[in-house]
C-alpha cells in the first residue's frame, strides 16, 4: 500500500515538473519576441525614422519662414520690453537732444472766419523719431502697426498746437492714431488732427486783401537741450489735398518755416510754423455790395429830372436810397470784426452813403429856395 502511494507522489511531481518547464519556455519566447518586436531590424528601424523625419518635418511647399514679430505666443509689450524700461523719460535722458522729424499731410481748410479771426485746418501729424528701448529682433526685417493703445505706454514727443482755440484727435471709429516700429527703434507716430487757431488778420484794403496765416507747432515740455524739432524733408514736408478750395477765398501757397520760441521761465523752444497765403476773391462783393450801392446812388439821381413841385415823388425816393445804404453799410459790418481802423469797403459805401444823402438835401434846398422866391414874387404882387 505504502509502495503505491510513493508511485503516485513520483507520477504528480513528474508532472508537476512538466508543467513548470513548459510554461518557462513559453514566456521566454514570449519575451524574446517582445523583444525583437520592440527593436525591430535595422533596416525596418531607419526606415521608421526616416518616416518620422519627414512627418515631423512636412512638406517644402506648406513651409513657412518663422518670424518672431508675428508669433502669437509672444505678447507685444514682450518683444518691445516695454516692463523692463521707464518711458517716462525721453531716450537718450542726460545725452544730446533727441531729433523728431516732423511732416504734415492738409487733408482740408474747412473754413476762415473773420469775425473770430481764426481758422480751422484737419491734418495727419507726423512724427519721427529713433528709441533704441524699442529695438526688437526681426528675422525678415518687418516693422509692428499698432493702434492707439500702446502710445500710453511708451514715450512720444508731446507736441501741441501753439495759438490753437480748440482741437482734437478724431475717433471715429477709434482713436485715428497709428504707432509703427522697426527692429532697429525707429517709430513712426500719426494722428489725425483738425484744430482751430487764431489768424491776425488786416482789414484795411477789404475786400482786396490777402491773408496769411500759420499754424505753429511745439513741443510743450522740452527744450532744445532736450528735443530738436525739425521738418523732415524741409518744404517737401508738408503735403497738400489739390482738392482744398475755399469759397471766399483763393489758396495762393502754402510753406514751411522753423524758428526759435523763448520763454522768460523755461527758456528756448523749437517751433514749426505751417504758413498759407489766402486771396479774397472779389466777385461776390462785386454783386452783393458794390453794384447795389453804386445803383443806389443812380436811383437817387433820378429825382433831379422830377419836378420840385412833385414832393410825394421825390421825397420817398430820397428816403427809400439811403434806408437802402443804411441797410448795405449795415450788413457788410456785421459780417466783419469790430476793427478800429477804416477799411477799403468803408470808404466806397461811405462816399455812396455820401452822395445819396446829398441828393436828399438837394431836394431840401430846392424847396427851401423855392419856397423864399415864392414869397417874395407874391410880396412884389401885393405892393403893386
Amino acid at each position: 500500500m505504502l509502495t503505491v502511494h510513493k508511485m503516485h507522489f513520483s507520477i504528480f511531481l513528474l508532472l508537476w515538473g512538466c508543467v513548470l518547464s513548459t510554461e518557462c519556455r513559453a514566456h521566454r519566447q514570449g519575451k524574446e519576441i517582445h523583444e525583437v518586436y520592440k527593436k525591430g531590424s535595422r533596416p525596418q528601424r531607419q526606415r521608421r525614422e526616416a518616416h518620422g523625419e519627414t512627418h515631423k518635418q512636412g512638406s517644402p511647399i506648406l513651409k513657412r519662414s518663422p518670424d518672431i514679430t508675428k508669433s502669437p505666443l509672444m505678447k507685444s509689450e514682450q518683444l518691445l520690453r516695454i516692463d523692463d524700461h521707464d518711458f517716462s523719460m525721453r531716450p537718450g535722458f542726460g545725452g544730446p537732444a533727441i531729433p523728431v522729424g516732423v511732416d504734415v499731410q492738409v487733408e482740408s481748410l474747412d473754413s476762415i472766419s473773420e469775425v473770430d479771426m481764426d481758422f480751422t485746418m484737419t491734418l495727419y501729424l507726423r512724427h519721427y523719431w529713433k528709441d533704441e528701448r524699442l529695438s526688437f529682433p526681426s528675422t525678415n526685417n518687418q516693422s509692428m502697426t499698432f493702434d492707439g493703445r500702446l502710445v500710453k505706454k511708451i514715450w512720444v514727443p508731446d507736441m501741441f498746437f501753439v495759438h490753437s482755440k480748440r482741437s482734437f484727435i478724431h475717433d471715429t471709429t477709434t482713436d485715428n492714431v497709428m504707432l509703427r516700429v522697426q527692429p532697429d527703434g525707429k517709430v513712426l507716430y500719426s494722428l489725425r488732427v483738425t484744430v482751430t487757431a487764431m489768424c491776425n488778420m488786416d482789414f484795411s484794403r477789404f475786400p482786396l486783401d490777402t491773408q496769411t496765416c500759420s499754424l505753429e507747432i511745439e513741443s510743450y515740455a522740452y527744450t532744445e537741450d532736450d528735443l530738436m524739432l525739425y521738418w523732415k524733408n524741409g518744404n517737401d514736408s508738408l503735403k497738400t489735398d489739390e482738392r482744398i478750395s475755399l469759397s471766399q477765398f483763393l489758396i495762393q501757397e502754402f510753406h514751411t518755416t522753423a524758428k526759435l520760441a523763448f520763454y522768460s521761465s523755461t527758456g528756448w523752444y523749437n517751433r514749426l510754423y505751417i504758413n498759407f497765403t489766402l486771396r479774397r476773391h472779389i466777385f461776390f462783393f462785386l454783386l452783393q455790395t458794390y453794384f447795389p450801392a453804386t445803383l443806389m446812388v443812380m436811383l437817387s439821381w433820378v429825382s433831379f429830372w422830377i419836378d420840385r413841385r412833385a414832393v410825394p415823388a421825390r421825397v420817398p425816393l430820397g428816403i427809400t436810397t439811403v434806408l437802402t445804404m443804411s441797410t448795405i453799410i449795415t450788413g457788410v459790418n456785421a459780417s466783419m470784426p469790430r476793427v478800429s481802423y477804416i477799411k477799403a469797403v468803408d470808404i466806397y459805401l461811405w462816399v455812396s452813403f455820401v452822395f445819396v444823402f446829398l441828393s436828399v438835401l438837394e431836394y431840401a434846398a430846392v424847396n427851401y429856395l423855392t419856397t423864399v422866391q415864392e414869397r417874395k414874387e407874391r410880396k412884389l404882387r401885393d405892393k403893386v
